[in-house]
């Protein structure tokens, strides 16, 4: 008989944290800000008790720096910051993509722009989905909905960054990092990143010669134009095979719904309540929600707006209209694209993604 496995009550910050020593990573380095500070305030108790690192350092650029040292030397490294905190943290990683260099990095979105308000947004999607920082780059992006996913994709979240040698971005609102949720630890298949073609039979890391008759050398300062046209492309091709291989989404309702929500992250959430409502009065509404935000799931996308059946798109967010960006782009113009969203750490209300939905079926 299958034993049934307990579920626990986790804080979000903390489980996110517990999640990322499951999945091995042995060293963060940060700076507090709110709403993610409960993140480093765990790891700063449970690494010294797995075997780990904690440093607190003097700044969010000191951080990312410290994050691409223990990477370039081979340790699983992660750092968490919001919004502002990020922004500081975007030219190294920037220049961990450049140098292939695997590590996570979480965003608890706050309110912005500046410093903001500290209750939960999401106008941080350009920044995560566009890379950030300077030059042709990209960065995974999981944008979760709860905490048993966080913690989940959390767990393979290194094996996929060792797996193409490239950051993993986590965006989770303010609202994820700080609610209470029961979870179950489960048991994350492993992926073992010497299968990549990035990793097999490469010994990259500045972990000393080891044998070796030569010296391993992690820079992104390429000053031969073809070299550094040859890196880029390298990575575009790396890229490629993200987006055919790692990109996730959820489908709901979606076989014979007239107007798509597409949202992510909590605000999914909500959305889902409202096409439960919407359905009651008869109005078929379904949703696409992104896991990815890059990969963006712009096939699923175009498939629907290819059909009969859809007439509408309605991308909800916490911010003032991001990823309708993408939403159109998937589109391809086959059907119109509206966008009902809040700012400044409000989040939609069930009621007003009811009340937008019928105001577009009914054409008012």
């Amino acid at each position: 008989m299958e034993t049934k496995k307990r579920r626990e009550i986790w804080k979000g910050s903390e489980a996110i944290a517990e999640a990322a020593i499951k999945g091995g990573c042995r060293g963060f380095f940060g700076y507090p800000i709110t709403p993610q500070n409960e993140i480093p305030e765990y790891m700063s108790k449970r690494m010294p008790e797995v075997g780990g690192v904690f440093v607190q350092s003097e700044s969010e650029l000191a951080a990312i720096n410290m994050v691409y040292g223990a990477s370039a030397s081979g340790v699983r490294a992660m750092t968490s910051s919001s919004s502002p905190g990020i922004s500081l943290k975007q030219e190294g990683i920037s220049y961990m993509a450049a140098t292939e260099l695997p590590g996570v990095i979480v965003n608890v979105n706050r309110g912005g722009p500046g410093l903001g308000t500290i209750q939960p947004s999401q106008c941080d999607y350009y920044q995560a989905t566009r890379g950030g920082g300077n030059g042709d780059y990209r960065t995974i992006v999981f944008a979760p909905a709860d905490l048993q996913e966080t913690v989940d994709i959390m767990q393979e979240a290194f094996d996929i960054s060792e797996q193409y040698r490239n950051p993993v971005m986590f965006l989770v609102d303010g609202l994820i990092g700080q609610m209470m949720e029961p979870i179950e630890w489960r048991d994350i298949p492993k992926r073992n990143p010497a299968d990549s073609p990035y990793m097999a039979e490469v010994d990259w890391t500045a972990s000393g010669r080891r044998g070796r008759s030569h010296n391993n050398f992690v820079t992104s300062l390429l000053m031969n134009t073809d070299e550094c046209e040859k890196q880029n492309l390298k990575l575009q091709e790396k890229y490629r095979l993200i987006e055919k291989h790692e990109c996730r989404f959820e489908e709901l309702m979606t076989d014979d719904a007239e107007v798509i929500i597409v949202a992510y992250g909590t605000t999914a959430r909500i959305s889902i309540t409202a096409i439960d409502e919407l359905r009651k009065q008869g109005i078929k509404a379904g949703m696409v929600r992104p896991i990815t935000l890059w990969p963006f799931p712009s096939d699923v996308i175009y498939k629907l707006a290819c059909t009969d059946t859809v007439k509408k798109f309605l991308t909800v967010e916490m911010s003032l209209g991001q990823m309708i960006d993408d939403v159109r782009l998937a589109t391809q113009g086959k059907k119109p694209v509206e966008f009902y969203g809040r700012t400044g750490g409000m989040m939609p209300g069930v009621g007003e993604i009811v009340e937008k939905v019928s105001s577009m079926v009914n054409g008012k």
